[in-house]
């Protein structure tokens, strides 16, 4: 199955892909299949973003976060008492992709103190295993510049904008299961080059093994079979086609939706296009 040109044919490369999908479903804009309609759910998501997330960061709780952060981050004598802030921890883990991590604060300040330049330091050994390690513990370089760069006006901002955007996407998935990270996979899928990149970063390897239908037990394989499990599935240099981008994203959300309410499912784009037989020239 072709997807690109399925998703091409589908959409014209238009933003009235939502309605025709819904009509494919039975749904017009604006209702939810069940409930919610994922693909819906995407576009009204990235029409509304810009909005959404300043009015994220308006939010108390969000407002009451940032202002602590900028605060301990003004008054902190070095990185390693700044770190030891929970807030600062919770602000600067979440807006760098890693709230993951938030429940390892030891950990997570001994490998943002480290050496990423050197191949023996904690970073460098947990990148090996996460990939998101080394570009955080590189941008703000701790181990070299204490918080000079930290404390930076511009970078400030964009830990604050970050942190604001990660809280609204993460938002969303309490009604369409996955959104958050296929809003985040949409907007890096061009830098994506291999497998190992793939297999070292929680959100892409969710999105792209989910959409490829590649079992979650594929992680107690080897590294080369999951290599291999992935390659044979995917042409990389495809990730640089929006619309090849879009289909896999909508894959990903609908093969979500499946998971979270098997009782309901939704139809795959192999259904879709199925379904679509005499609606597209």
């Amino acid at each position: 199955m072709n997807y690109s040109s399925l998703f091409s044919s589908l959409t014209d490369g238009t933003s009235s892909s939502a309605t025709l999908l819904g009509t494919l479903y039975g749904t017009t804009p604006g209702q939810g299949l069940g409930a919610a309609n994922p693909l819906q759910a995407l576009q009204t998501a990235e029409l509304n973003e810009t909005k959404d997330i300043a009015q994220t960061a308006k939010d108390p709780a969000v407002a009451r976060d940032l202002a602590a952060f900028k605060s301990a981050v003004a008054s902190a004598k070095d990185a390693a008492s700044l770190l030891k802030n929970p807030t600062v921890m919770k602000v600067l883990l979440t807006a760098n992709g890693l709230s993951d991590q938030i429940p390892y604060t030891a950990l997570a300040t001994k490998a943002l103190l480290s050496d990423a330049t050197n191949s023996a330091s904690l970073v460098s050994k947990l990148n090996a295993a996460d990939s998101r390690w080394k570009p955080v513990t590189q941008t703000y370089d701790f181990a070299h510049k204490g918080l000079t760069v930290l404390r930076q006006s511009g970078v400030l901002a964009s830990v604050a904008n970050a942190y604001a955007e990660v809280t609204w996407r993460k938002s969303l998935d309490a009604t369409t299961p996955g959104l958050s990270s296929a809003l985040d996979f949409r907007s890096r899928a061009n830098t994506v080059k291999n497998a190992d990149q793939v297999l070292g970063d929680p959100i892409l390897r969710d999105v792209i093994t989910t959409a490829l239908g590649i079992p979650q037990q594929i992680a107690f394989q080897s590294l080369t079979a999951q290599e291999h499990a992935i390659n044979v599935r995917l042409d990389f240099g495809k990730l640089k086609d929006k619309h090849f981008v879009d289909t896999l994203t909508q894959q990903y959300l609908l093969n979500k939706a499946n998971a979270a309410n098997p009782q309901s499912s939704q139809p795959t784009l192999d259904q879709l296009s199925a379904r679509s037989s005499g609606l597209i020239v």
